[in-house]
C-alpha cells in the first residue's frame, strides 16, 4: 500500500471517530440535571448566605477557569513547536479549552458580589490621603477592574475561538502546511498574551482578596495550578472516554506515559513556585508580606497547608517517579484525579482564610456552585466534542503521532 493510500485511509478513519448520538445525549442529559441541581441549591445558598456563597463561587469559578486556560496554553504550545507526539490527544484538549468561551458569563456572580469578596471594592477602604495607596486606590477601582475584565475574557476567548476552528477547519478542508503555519502564527502570540492576562487575572482575582498583601510570584503560581489541573483533566477524559470503548487505537500508552511525564514535571514546577515564594517571604520577614502566611500556618489552616504540600508535591513525586508507574493506565489515573482533588484544594486554601480566618470550614455551598460552574462548562466541552471527530483527521502529523514511542 502506497503512503498516499495509507494517509488517506487513517484520515478516513479518524473522521469516523465520533461520539455515538446516545450516547453523547445520556451524558448531556446529566450534566444538564446537575447543571439545574447546581444552580437552583446555589441560588438558594445565595439568599441565606451572600458572603458563603460568592467566596465558594469564586473557588468553583477558579477551579474551572484555571483549567482552561491551562488547556489553551497547551493547545497554543503543540501549534507553536510542531508536535507530534500530542496530535491524537489535541481535540481532548481543544474540547477543554472551549470551555474558556464560557468564562464571560460565569463570572457575573463575581462582578455581583465584588463589594462581598473584596475590601477594596466597599467605598473608602482606601484613605484618601495616603499616598502610599495612591496607585492602588486607582487600580482596584470596580470601574477599572471590570474593564481589564473585558480585556482578559476577549483576548482567551478569541484565542481560544481562533485555535479550534483552525484545527476543525482541517477536517473538514484536509490537512496542509498552510494551516500548520497559520495556527503556528497565532500561537506566538497568543502564549504571550496568556501569560500576561492569565497573571494578572489571579492578582486581580485572589491576591486582591487581601490588597495590601503583594508577591511577584503569585500570578505564575495560579497558572502552574491551572496547567497541573489540565493535565490531570485530560487523562482522566481519555481514560473515560477510553472506558467506553474510545480512542483505544489512537491515544496508546505512549501518550499515557508523555502526560504523566507533565504531570510530574509540572507539579515539580508548581511546589518550586510555591516554596520560592513562602521562603522568600519567611527570610525578609516583613509584616505586610508574612501576615497572609501567619493566617494559613495557623488553626486548622495549618493542616490544609501541610496536605497541600504532601498532596500536590509529595504523592505525584514519589507516585510517578518510575517509568512503569507513569505507563499503568489505572495508577496515572487514580494520580490524575487526585491532582484535580488537590487543585481544588489549593484554591480553597487561596480564598477561603479571608472568609473564614481562624479555621479550614467546609460547606454544602462549596459543593453546589462546583457542580454549577463545573456542569454548565462540561456542557460547552460536551457539546463541541458531539460535533466533530474525536481526532484531528486532518493533521498532517496524525501518522506521526500514531508510531509515538518513548526511548
Amino acid at each position: 500500500m502506497s503512503g498516499a493510500t495509507t494517509s488517506l485511509e487513517l484520515s478516513v478513519a479518524a473522521t469516523a471517530c465520533r461520539l455515538r448520538p446516545e450516547q453523547w445525549q445520556r451524558v448531556r442529559i446529566v450534566l444538564v440535571a446537575l447543571a439545574l441541581f447546581g444552580w437552583v441549591t446555589s441560588a438558594w445558598g445565595w439568599s441565606q448566605d451572600t458572603q458563603q456563597f460568592h467566596a465558594s463561587y469564586l473557588v468553583s469559578f477558579l477551579y474551572v477557569a484555571t483549567i482552561g486556560l491551562g488547556a489553551t496554553l497547551f493547545v497554543a504550545i503543540q501549534h507553536l513547536t510542531t508536535a507530534a507526539w500530542s496530535v491524537t490527544s489535541r481535540r481532548l484538549m481543544e474540547s477543554i479549552m472551549i470551555t474558556v468561551l464560557a468564562a464571560p458569563a460565569l463570572f457575573i456572580p463575581v462582578i455581583r458580589g465584588l463589594d462581598v469578596l473584596y475590601r477594596w471594592a466597599q467605598p473608602g477602604f482606601f484613605d484618601p490621603d495616603d499616598p502610599n495607596v495612591a496607585f492602588k486606590r486607582v487600580f482596584f477601582s470596580p470601574t477599572f477592574y471590570e474593564s481589564r475584565m473585558v480585556v482578559y475574557f476577549v483576548v482567551w476567548c478569541v484565542l481560544a475561538w481562533l485555535l479550534y476552528q483552525g484545527s476543525v477547519g482541517q477536517d473538514r478542508h484536509g490537512g496542509s502546511m498552510a494551516a500548520v503555519v497559520k495556527l503556528r502564527r497565532w500561537s506566538g502570540p497568543g502564549v504571550a498574551a496568556l501569560f500576561v492576562t492569565v497573571t494578572s487575572a489571579a492578582v486581580d482575582w485572589v491576591m486582591s482578596l487581601e490588597p495590601y498583601w503583594y508577591s511577584t510570584v503569585f500570578g505564575i503560581y495560579v497558572f502552574a495550578g491551572g496547567a497541573v489541573a489540565f493535565v490531570a483533566a485530560i487523562i482522566i477524559l481519555a481514560l473515560g472516554l477510553r472506558a467506553l470503548g474510545y480512542l483505544r487505537e489512537w491515544i496508546h500508552v505512549e501518550h499515557y506515559h508523555d502526560w504523566g511525564k507533565w504531570l510530574f514535571a509540572l507539579s515539580v514546577f508548581w511546589a518550586y513556585l510555591a516554596y520560592s515564594q513562602y521562603m522568600l517571604m519567611w527570610y525578609a520577614n516583613l509584616p505586610e508580606e508574612t501576615a497572609w502566611y501567619q493566617v494559613r500556618l495557623n488553626g486548622s489552616w495549618r493542616w490544609v497547608s501541610l496536605t497541600l504540600a504532601a498532596g500536590h508535591f509529595g504523592v505525584p513525586f514519589l507516585g510517578l517517579m518510575a517509568r512503569r508507574a507513569k505507563r499503568s493506565l489505572p495508577w496515572l489515573g487514580a494520580i490524575a484525579g487526585w491532582m484535580l482533588l488537590m487543585h481544588w484544594v489549593d484554591l480553597h486554601w487561596l480564598v477561603m482564610p479571608t472568609v473564614h480566618e481562624h479555621g479550614f470550614h467546609l460547606h454544602w455551598l462549596d459543593l453546589s456552585t462546583w457542580l454549577a460552574v463545573g456542569a454548565t462548562a462540561a456542557l460547552v466541552g460536551w457539546w463541541v466534542m458531539g460535533r466533530h471527530p474525536l481526532v484531528p483527521a486532518g493533521d498532517l502529523r496524525l501518522a506521526e503521532s500514531l508510531e509515538h514511542h518513548n526511548e
